[in-house]
């Protein structure tokens, strides 16, 4: 039995269903944000009890570590050694602080996987311009459509600082803190023996506010534009996905678009939704399994279980190393332990179960939710008959320069197939992730799917 976490003050719930609307906050929960109680987006200041999770202290400072060529960093944590490593062998002695899916990885693979413990290290940390934004839309925005989407928080981030839900901490999510984004990164989906073909994509990630040449307030509605190109192997190449996302996608659905090299058409794609197969994916994950959790939450209702304390993978700077390549990360069952860093920290579970009358693939899926940066750290994904399914890994890097944490690579481990797919590698390519990247919105309509497919 996993231990629960209340959090300090109350103010962490430890059972609430989603379908319970929140409730405004008052102004003493507001200023309690950024105060002795409450980081300034909603996580709990103090560290644990045991000392085995620190204060939050303010994050990463900006020359946490040497800015090195191309948009790499430098691991502030390089001379850290593991402070134990749980296996097969001794994991039941650590069941507290593991999810179910980390449970049946270790039965999976017994001979192989293994996470190293590292001290935790509360990293992330923002802007001051970011947290007084936050300060400001708290407890404006609302859920709409019992949960489905959300109203009166256009372009902001962390729109429920303070949740009261599980709908509201899936919602921090995806209203988490990004930039425009361009970026070269690596898939694969190794089989059983281990062996794999690199899928290169090229991705474009703009964000109405943070467009020069678009006035955000006219579509107050709209959450992203996103851009994504397959630039390998040769059988691919060329074809390209546009998407543009909404808060509110009943009200509006997200709109998606796929240009077929080979047919050299554009067609309307509304499979890139929910459980449709995910780019290039061979399968291995559906398009909502992408950062973890993305898109329309309506078909599923979202329970609050309360907060927990999980070995989870965080400040994973080995696997953004220059000099680690695809094929020392790569390997059959699961990526190698030698390049993981895992860290205790507090998180906020939310379980999804699909709603009567909906369809989706996963029936249930469990999600675990870092509490300082609200990214979706671990999901676990059952199957109609409750069979665990899926276990999803999100292995948190912040970037200490951009003041933005996001994923070094993310894993879905299909526990029945014995394979997994690994997204988000780019030691290899010609730079990290670009946040100096102006997009124009001309970039993100369908006339521009052509013009980007050219091979």
């Amino acid at each position: 039995m996993q231990k629960m976490i209340l959090g300090a003050a109350g103010l962490a719930l430890s059972m609430i269903a989603s379908s319970v609307m929140a409730q405004s906050l008052t102004q003493s929960e507001i200023d309690s944000l950024g105060g002795s109680v409450l980081t300034p987006v909603g996580a709990e200041r103090a560290g644990n009890a045991a000392g085995t999770i620190p204060e939050w202290t303010g994050g990463l400072p900006t020359n946490a570590g040497q800015q090195l060529a191309d948009g790499f960093q430098a691991n502030p944590y390089a001379g850290e050694q593991p402070l134990f490593v749980i296996t097969a062998q001794n994991y039941q002695q650590y069941a507290d602080n593991l999810t179910p899916g980390q449970k049946a990885m270790f039965e999976r693979y017994p001979e192989t996987f293994r996470m190293p413990v590292y001290q935790s290290h509360r990293s992330v940390g923002y802007t001051d311009d970011l947290y007084a934004q936050v300060k400001r839309t708290a407890g404006q925005a609302r859920l709409v459509n019992n949960g489905d989407g959300i109203d009166n928080f256009s372009h902001g981030s962390f729109a429920f600082p303070i949740p009261q839900s599980g709908a509201e901490v899936v919602w921090n999510h995806m209203t988490r803190y990004r930039k425009n984004t361009k970026r070269w990164y690596m898939q694969a989906m190794p089989q059983v023996n281990g062996s794999y073909t690199l899928i290169k994509m090229e991705e474009e990630a703009g964000y109405p506010h943070l467009m020069p040449d678009v006035d955000a307030a006219s579509m107050p509605n709209t959450l992203l534009f996103f851009k994504q190109r397959v630039n390998a192997p040769a059988r691919l190449a060329g074809n390209v996905l546009l998407v543009h996302d909404t808060l509110d996608q009943l009200k509006e659905p997200r709109m998606a678009w796929v240009y077929n090299a080979g047919q050299r058409r554009v067609r309307r794609a509304p499979q890139v939704a929910y459980d449709g197969p995910g780019t290039a994916s061979d399968g291995m994950r559906t398009s909502d399994n992408f950062t973890m959790y993305n898109g329309a939450p309506d078909r599923y209702d979202w329970k609050l279980v309360g907060k927990k304390e999980i070995f989870v993978p965080y400040n994973a700077y080995k696997l953004t190393d220059r000099n680690v390549k695809y094929a020392d990360v790569l390997q059959a069952g699961h990526i190698s332990p030698d390049h993981t860093r895992f860290e205790l920290h507090r998180v906020w579970e939310v379980q999804g179960n699909v709603k009567q009358g909906q369809r989706h693939i996963y029936a249930q899926r469990n999600f675990f939710v870092d509490e300082d940066s609200w990214l979706i750290n671990l999901a676990d994904h059952y199957d109609g008959r409750g069979t665990l399914w899926r276990v999803g890994e999100g292995h948190v890097a912040h970037n200490y320069v951009e003041k933005l944490p996001g994923y070094a690579i993310e894993t879905l481990y299909d526990l029945l197939a014995g394979r997994y797919i690994a997204l988000g590698m780019y030691t290899e390519e010609v730079s990290a992730p670009q946040y100096d990247f102006v997009p124009s919105y001309n970039q993100f309509t369908p006339a521009a799917l052509r013009a980007a497919g050219v091979r």
